[in-house]
């Protein structure tokens, strides 16, 4: 099988297994399985980790930051990660074309619609329980 690398195991400087050393010893843990149940995430996800398969993800890091009480400024430095802003790509959370379209379809079709009259308590029988009318 083809190992896998994530866009920010690119960079050079990026070294998540320097965080997570980091953190087995402030936290004075043995192990990674102990880091881990601390972090409440499955053990695999920490080799994943350390073998560049997986990135140290938002949710991860706000974990990390909740139990370590260090600032996700400072976990991220830890793991060599010196961008300064995470961005989106412009196309990530547009609709796409089709959606688009099926948006558009769903709208106008909407609006061709007659309206239908509300309901009132006129038309409603007098068996209402307990409330006057």
């Amino acid at each position: 099988m083809a190992q896998q690398h994530h866009a920010l195991s690119s960079q050079e400087s990026y070294n998540p297994n320097h965080l997570l050393d980091i953190l087995l010893g402030k936290m004075q843990l043995k192990n990674d399985a102990a880091l881990s149940r601390m972090l409440e995430v499955a053990p695999p996800v920490i080799s994943k980790i350390r073998h560049h398969r997986l990135p140290v993800g938002a949710s991860l890091l706000i974990r990390m930051h909740e139990v370590t009480g260090m600032s996700i400024r400072d976990l991220r430095d830890l793991m060599g990660d010196r961008r300064t802003k995470y961005r989106l790509s412009d196309a990530q959370g547009r609709p796409k074309p089709e959606e688009k379209a099926a948006q558009a379809a769903a709208a106008a079709a909407a609006q061709q619609q007659p309206q239908q009259p509300q309901s009132t308590n006129e038309n409603q029988s007098s068996s209402s329980g307990n409330y006057a009318h």
